[in-house]
């Protein structure tokens, strides 16, 4: 731990004020350096298109306050608004954003674009909390990351109460839509809100293949942003292995 000594500061302009972390392990914290969070939100409170759509402006202001105090890096989390823009378009914005404020940063999006390639996946089937039009979108956003997007299905709950979806009735979702995609490659679960942690391990595990969900996935890609790579077991082979 000695060569990781050095304090590190990490912001996040979540979307809602939701306690998500809250809601199962937080495993930002459990990232053994040292590092402190700054988090900042959105406020999103009905999950629409049309919330997300006019969203930009307040990201970056955030982003750029995040900056301003001397974050080594800056997440604007939550896929749907940045997804919203198109692969391409998010790619060239957060680029922009990097060079304007003088900070590394990635998007939820571009966190799953590169998990997903760093454990090899080309073929996903995929699911979220949203309807699907907005899953369209979501589809849409892969496939011109690149990948082949077998289903993109949503588990049907409002909004507000995403949290309180049990995991069992995920997992159960997850392997029906992989029971229809034989082909799939890996596993792939767009949002944070949803409590999915304890049902990553038993999933691959069931399934024989990868996972990626957006709390590993953050996890991970923070660390290798920061220099680190240490392994974090029992949260899917992301963690467990830290390829990258």
């Amino acid at each position: 731990m000695a060569a990781n000594q050095r304090q590190y500061l990490v912001g996040t302009v979540k979307p809602t004020n939701r306690p998500e972390a809250g809601q199962e392990i937080d495993l930002d914290e459990k990232i053994p350096a040292s590092i402190k969070y700054v988090t900042l939100t959105m406020n999103f409170t009905r999950g629409t298109e049309e919330e997300f759509s006019t969203s930009m402006p307040g990201y970056e202001a955030k982003a750029a306050e995040l900056a301003k105090m001397g974050a080594d890096l800056v997440r604007p989390s939550g896929a749907p608004p940045f997804m919203l823009l198109g692969y391409q378009r998010e790619q060239e914005l957060i680029s922009g954003w990097e060079k304007k404020y003088g900070v590394q940063m990635f998007t939820s999006g571009q966190n799953h674009v590169r998990a997903l390639r760093v454990l090899g996946i080309n073929r996903f089937v995929g699911a979220s909390y949203f309807p699907e039009k907005m899953n369209n979108v979501f589809a849409r956003y892969f496939i011109d990351a690149g990948f082949q997007v077998l289903a993109m299905e949503g588990i049907d709950s409002p909004f507000a109460e995403v949290p309180k979806v049990p995991p069992e009735q995920i997992l159960e979702f997850m392997k029906r839509i992989a029971a229809k995609h034989t082909d799939a490659d890996g596993i792939y679960m767009l949002g944070s809100a949803w409590k999915t942690l304890e049902i990553i391990d038993p999933l691959e595990k069931a399934l024989g293949l990868p996972v990626v969900h957006a709390g590993p996935a953050r996890c991970w890609e923070t660390q290798l942003r920061l220099g680190l790579q240490l392994p974090m077991p029992g949260y899917g082979r992301l963690l467990a292995e830290m390829p990258g």
